[in-house]
């Protein structure tokens, strides 16, 4: 079972293969793992203190950051993640990231994110489009329309608890028109935008 790989200079955890979404352009849908990992479909949910002790066969000082991202939503288990996060800042000052599609306040039906103050320094939330409608179509949220203003709100949320917080679009998912539109929302908010390519 697959919780902990590498990517480059990341050590990515894998926490659930739960997810609020199911984007019709999800990595997950073409293989069993990313970059010549083994298998991310989890048989069981790792405990924080598995997770933990998988994290500790690593030299952390070979990796630039520590990233919660996998063949799910992270925030599903939003309280192992904290707890994990928050074992990881004891044992060395590494950079700690959550890739997250921004439904973490709807799947855990309060705001979260003052639990990422002091342990979380990077929040990168995929918006994918550049309104609801486009959103709701293209990544079928279980929260319908209202998750797109979920993850906007989710992401305002996050920029005075983390020093940064990146919203993210797909290249291929998106009209060049509208990446205009996307950087607007960003910079509204206190965040940045990311164009990133479809892998």
């Amino acid at each position: 079972m697959t919780v902990c790989y590498t990517v480059n200079k990341g050590l990515y955890i894998n926490l659930t293969n739960r997810c609020s979404n199911a984007c019709e352009f999800c990595i997950r849908q073409n293989g069993e793992g990313v970059y010549g990992s083994d298998s991310l479909w989890l048989e069981r949910e790792p405990e924080a203190d598995e997770v933990i002790e998988c994290i500790k066969k690593y030299d952390l000082t070979q990796f630039e950051e520590l990233v919660f991202c996998g063949y799910g939503e992270p925030t599903e288990r939003a309280d192992v993640l904290v707890a994990v996060a928050k074992a990881v800042k004891q044992m060395c000052d590494i950079s700690i990231r959550i890739n997250t599609n921004g439904h973490g306040n709807l799947i855990n039906g309060r705001d979260i994110t003052p639990d990422f103050k002091g342990i979380i320094d990077v929040v990168s939330v995929s918006l994918n489009c550049a309104n609801a409608e486009d959103y709701e179509r293209i990544c079928h949220p279980r929260f319908g329309i209202k998750a797109y203003e979920g993850l906007i709100e989710f992401a305002r949320l996050c920029v005075p608890q983390v020093k940064s917080v990146v919203l993210s679009v797909v290249d291929t998912t998106i009209p060049n028109e509208d990446i205009k539109r996307c950087e607007e929302t960003a910079k509204s908010i206190g965040a940045v935008l990311r164009v990133r390519p479809f892998e």
